[in-house]
């Protein structure tokens, strides 16, 4: 019999693998893209009648697998570079707690399960599913310390997602699937700079190249504004009827057109003032902003 000991080691590993794995795949970042990927699904289907829970969670599953195995991936390659960083030295691979083979069979297995899971949805899915993982960990992990371009090619895989769940509800990447990705993509731009601006210090620490001019200052910011408003447009843009299936009323387009506005308005502090605060500031509206204008487009479709 299990001594009351030898259960409590169990208990305490079980715990510990847990954890180690929730770090690795950065779990609220990896819920957050699963997210966005649903809300596509749910703009897809024609009415709330047509959920198939199955597809759901198939994409639920493989899309965590997807964007784990990507994060995975990326702590393995930067682990030397993590090591110096405050934020990251403590991670799992760095601090020594995972060994870097380890966690390589995870990432591996992880890719395997989120490609053959999605597959299952449609090989449209899965697809762009492997075109995601291909871009975040070939390209724009190795340019994150030569160029600050790295941004704009991380921007691509972390556009996926929201179109994502259009492309598994219809099996088509049409101008809806588009709009969608453009959306995404283009909130990519403030919302890393924003980061890229606060953890300045940090990332140089590890050789990281991540903000426009490679400064924080005016020119970065006025970037960030622009590709806000670019954002904004976006967005609000389905309401004029030209984006297919994909379709927005005016009192949401005006909702969204509000929260745009909400997150323009920080960028906008950002470059008055240029300090950390600001940047992190903006970070946090720009997280916000993206759930809930999708949010708003689902509500917009089901009340409709």
């Amino acid at each position: 019999m299990k001594t009351a000991l030898n259960l409590s080691s169990e208990k305490s590993t079980s715990t510990s693998l847990l954890a180690e794995f929730k770090e690795l795949t950065k779990m609220r970042l990896a819920l957050s893209v699963v997210f966005s990927t649903i809300a596509g699904y749910f703009l897809a289907i024609p009415d709330v009648g047509s959920i198939d829970v199955y597809t759901i969670l198939a994409l639920a599953i493989g899309g965590y697998c997807m964007v784990g195995a990507s994060n995975a991936f990326n702590q393995i390659i930067e682990r030397d570079l993590d090591a110096k960083m405050t934020r990251t030295m403590n991670r799992p691979i760095p601090s020594g707690r995972v060994k870097p083979n380890a966690a390589f069979v995870l990432a591996c297995t992880l890719t395997i399960a989120g490609i053959a899971i999605l597959y299952i949805v449609n090989p449209k899915t899965a697809m762009f599913g492997a075109i995601s993982i291909f871009l975040y960990t070939s390209v724009y992990t190795p340019l994150k310390t030569i160029t600050p371009l790295s941004v704009f090619v991380g921007a691509f895989p972390g556009a996926i997602p929201f179109m994502l769940g259009w492309v598994a509800a219809t099996n088509d990447f049409g101008i809806e699937a588009g709009t969608l990705f453009i959306i995404q993509f283009f909130w990519q731009f403030p919302h890393f700079w924003a980061i890229g601006w606060f953890l300045y210090d940090d990332y140089k620490k590890g050789g990281f190249s991540m903000l426009p001019t490679g400064q924080r200052d005016t020119k970065t910011a006025t970037q960030i504004i622009l590709y806000t408003i670019w954002l904004i447009i976006a967005s609000v843009f389905p309401v004029f009827g030209v984006t297919g299936r994909l379709y927005l009323t005016p009192v949401s387009a005006m909702l969204v057109l509000l929260a745009g506005l909400w997150m323009l308005w920080a960028g906008i502090k950002l470059y008055k003032k240029r300090t950390d605060k600001a940047a992190r500031s903006l970070m946090l509206v720009s997280v916000t902003y993206i759930s809930l204008i999708q949010i708003i487009y689902i509500l917009d479709k089901i009340l409709r």
